[in-house]
């Protein structure tokens, strides 16, 4: 989970848990695993992982590069259900 300094849950973890969900349902959709589309992205599996579970959130870069793995517009990635 991503914590602030202080220790407390950062203010966005809602939403880097949801991108990290559409990630997985992408990824899932294509048949991929998290290897598999760590080696179309050039970042680890473990880093993918971190990501899809909201552990770490992720720079723009990341999902830059996870959009194109998944041949899939950014914005699929960030949708946020109100």
């Amino acid at each position: 989970m991503l914590l602030g300094g202080d220790g407390m849950k950062d203010r966005y973890h809602d939403i880097y848990l949801q991108i990290g969900l559409n990630i997985l349902r992408c990824r899932k959709e294509r048949g991929l695993t998290q290897e598999q589309l760590a080696d179309r992205t050039g970042h680890s599996r473990n880093h993918i992982q971190r990501v899809e579970t909201a552990y770490t959130a992720p720079t723009l870069a990341t999902l830059l590069d996870i959009a194109q793995a998944l041949e899939v517009p950014l914005e699929k990635l960030l949708e946020i259900p109100k």
